[in-house]
């Protein structure tokens, strides 16, 4: 609506007609969408705080039962000294942090006023953040689940983990599949090159 309003010359945004300035009235005329536009909005921050709560109890669960077992007197994890050990700590902590942020931004969006204003650039930045780090979350969960099979499985059966990683990339994949062009729309809408005109179409433009 502002990009429209950018095609509007200066002094008549706001002028009156019938009692209302134009902005009002388009407003208005768009009541519609902007309902449309706000359900679905709120569906989708719904669904993905959803998930990323399910990712986030997962992920700390999971520091708390490392693989391998705690030291009875210290309780200093037993395998601390591995590599593996140390790939699992970083993506745990990384994906717990990117769906905690997941979570933060979304229930940011379900509390915005849903302003007309909102969303032509708040309410778009905040699900792109959102579903970048809800993507992310989701990426490290299945590392650390990829990292502990591999410390439990140790060289017992090396053969089950190239299958299980494989199939554990799946959901990542999936996700970028089905989320990655919606993802891709709302950068280019928000970051890209405008249709419109530039705001200053109407700059050093003298009226009578």
């Amino acid at each position: 609506m502002e990009a429209v309003e950018s095609w509007v010359i200066p002094y008549a945004r706001t002028a009156y007609y019938d009692g209302k300035t134009y902005w009002n009235i388009f407003v208005e005329n768009h009541k519609e969408l902007l309902e449309k536009g706000e359900k679905w909005v709120k569906d989708t921050a719904n669904s993905c705080m959803l998930v990323s709560t399910l990712i986030a109890t997962v992920l700390f669960a999971a520091a708390f039962t490392v693989p391998g077992g705690n030291d009875d007197k210290t309780g200093v994890p037993l395998l601390l000294g591995k590599d593996s050990f140390l790939v699992f700590a970083i993506s745990d902590a990384l994906g717990l942090f990117s769906s905690v942020m997941a979570i933060l931004l979304f229930l940011a969006i379900l509390t915005s006023r849903y302003e007309a204003q909102d969303f032509l650039d708040l309410l778009p930045k905040k699900i792109i953040m959102g579903l970048s780090f809800l993507f992310l979350s989701l990426a490290f969960m299945l590392v650390a689940f990829a990292t502990t099979l591999t410390i439990v499985m140790d060289k017992r059966l090396e053969w089950v983990l190239i299958p299980i990683t494989l199939l554990a990339s799946v959901p990542v994949a999936l996700f970028a599949a089905l989320q990655l062009p919606l993802l891709f729309q709302m950068v280019k809408s928000t970051y890209g090159p405008s249709i419109f005109h530039p705001k200053g179409i109407w700059d050093g433009v003298k009226y009578t």
